[in-house]
């Protein structure tokens, strides 16, 4: 058993008869009253993220976990198939499982979040950032780099991100996973 104060971002809890991850937290001391936990838990199950708040001390449960690294192969519906790098065996996982499915490209080798106890696979890791291809958008204008303008770009994987009007199609560009944002444009 853990307490609040062991909390952390990654850290993956049972709540409620079902496994979370905890995607953000906040330790809140406020002037009056006991402190408390206040923290964004996603259901590692259904994917679904809730808020919740810890008072100081409360018992958790942890779930003891594994992380492995798994090259993406090919999608098959909903389902997303994974081989890992050093075994060479594969698993196949459902689309909820994944923070960001529409920025993954084949090849793309992830960390895969395993439940020690019954190597039952959890949750996907993305790295913080992955490099696209733009496959479609308006034409670029040459000096309109000074405004925060955006427009509209479709990647490789088929993902739609807001950049730069100076982008053209063909350009790579770095987008980070977690917001789904446009963060540079990638030199060859």
């Amino acid at each position: 058993m853990a307490s609040t104060s062991d909390i952390k971002k990654g850290l993956c809890i049972i709540y409620n008869n079902d496994t979370f991850k905890v995607i953000e937290f906040q330790h809140v001391k406020p002037g009056k009253g006991p402190a408390f936990v206040r923290t964004k838990l996603k259901s590692l199950t259904s994917g679904k993220v809730i808020d919740n708040t810890f008072s100081s001390g409360h018992k958790i449960e942890e779930v003891r976990v594994e992380t492995r690294k798994y090259q993406y192969l090919y999608p098959e519906g909903d389902t997303f198939h994974f081989m890992n790098t050093s075994d060479y065996n594969q698993i196949t996982l459902q689309k909820e499982a994944l923070d960001a499915p529409d920025l993954l490209k084949e090849g793309e080798v992830v960390t895969i979040i395993i439940r020690a106890d019954d190597e039952l696979p959890l949750a996907v890791d993305m790295p913080l950032s992955v490099i696209l291809e733009v496959t479609q958008t308006d034409p670029g204008v040459k000096g309109n780099t000074a405004t925060n303008a955006t427009k509209p770009a479709t990647v490789e994987t088929g993902a739609m991100v807001k950049v730069p009007l100076f982008i053209n199609e063909g350009d790579k560009i770095k987008i980070d996973t977690e917001k789904g944002s446009y963060l540079e444009r990638v030199k060859n």
